[in-house]
């Protein structure tokens, strides 16, 4: 008998995200289980959601009409939330997707994830770290998909101070991931560093060892994070690109990386 694949409900907050990027969300969620529930929330009066009509008969999404309650604010998020409410105490999805850069849904998600449902973000750049750090994976719209045309930006942007020199900006693609955020950056971005290093030594063997798998488990049991967000397709190429890192079984399922301070500790005595 097959297994029964994670059902997802898939929100949409169609007035804080681009309409281009839903064939590369669907895509992407399609990985952890079946969108058996999509829509999405906006007031489709509105001129500037002409995008997203364009989509909800092609990509099967239910257009969720909100009007605007007062003039320079939209009830959308409100009317996402209490739908997401209601789903996880009817219809029960083992997941939730939610595609927006509003940072007022991080109560939401925090709750969704309190009564076991998993939560896969997607937004800008620009997207508040809360709202990144309470999904169980955050995913920004600029990493999806080939055309990128933003500057790289790691995933935790306020990290950096500092700005990139011109020879930097011009990073190549990495596999259709987005931009790469190149080396001396990543190992300017203390946040990032710190995090790599202490997931590696949480699950190192005597010899400092550590498989790239459990490197990852590791994080993501921690905080959200994706190395597409720093324009790497894999953890691995990510933890390479620091150069922070030795790697052993390369291109293999047994792939493990070890702390370079630590060859450096040994070598001094």
């Amino acid at each position: 008998m097959a297994e029964l694949q994670p059902r997802i409900a898939l929100l949409i907050d169609a007035d804080n995200a681009p309409a281009e990027k839903i064939d590369e969300i669907l895509t992407e969620l399609s990985t952890f289980g079946v969108i058996n529930i999509r829509r999405a929330y906006g007031n489709w009066t509105k001129h500037g959601l002409i995008g997203w009509q364009n989509k909800l008969l092609e990509y099967a999404l239910r257009p969720m009409q909100q009007f605007d309650y007062s003039k320079h604010k939209n009830a959308t998020d409100m009317a996402m939330t209490v739908d997401a409410m209601e789903l996880l105490y009817t219809e029960k999805p083992e997941a939730f997707g939610i595609v927006s850069s509003d940072a007022d849904f991080t109560p939401l998600v925090m709750h969704l994830r309190s009564k076991g449902a998993a939560v896969y973000g997607f937004g800008a750049a620009q997207t508040p770290r809360p709202f990144v750090n309470a999904c169980s994976r955050f995913l920004y719209l600029e990493a999806l998909g080939e055309e990128v045309v933003l500057e790289p930006k790691p995933a935790r942007p306020e990290a950096r101070d500092h700005k990139a020199e011109p020879a930097e900006a011009a990073a190549k693609p990495d596999d259709g991931a987005g931009l790469r955020v190149p080396t001396q950056q990543l190992r300017q971005d203390t946040w990032l560093m710190n995090l790599l290093r202490t997931a590696v030594n949480a699950v190192q063997d005597e010899e400092g060892w550590a498989r790239v798998g459990a490197v990852g488990t590791q994080i993501g049991n921690k905080t959200s994070f994706d190395a597409r967000n720093y324009g790497y397709a894999t953890l691995t190429k990510l933890l390479a690109a620091t150069q922070a890192f030795e790697l052993r079984d390369e291109a293999t399922p047994r792939v493990a990386v070890r702390d370079k301070r630590l060859l450096k500790g040994r070598s001094g005595n």
